[in-house]
């Protein structure tokens, strides 16, 4: 495993602090679980930025798509 170094703001280290504590994990472990979630919820917009660009992927209007799911679309 490779190891990273980072500079983080007090107030941030703090609050990193008291989630390792309440969640009894090392901080190690409770930044590396954050990074996994940010890394996998950028693939996911990446994915979606690409299918909003790309012009055979047709993007369905609202009532398209509750019509597709059989519903009527709310009230605004």
């Amino acid at each position: 495993m490779t190891t990273a170094a980072l500079r983080l703001p007090d107030a941030l280290y703090h609050q990193l602090e008291d989630v390792a504590k309440a969640r009894k994990r090392p901080k190690s472990a409770i930044l590396r679980e954050a990074l996994e979630a940010y890394l996998e919820e950028w693939a996911e917009y990446q994915v979606a930025l690409d299918r909003l660009n790309d012009p055979k992927d047709r993007v369905l209007t609202v009532d398209e798509f509750y019509g597709a799911m059989g519903r009527k679309p709310p009230k605004p």
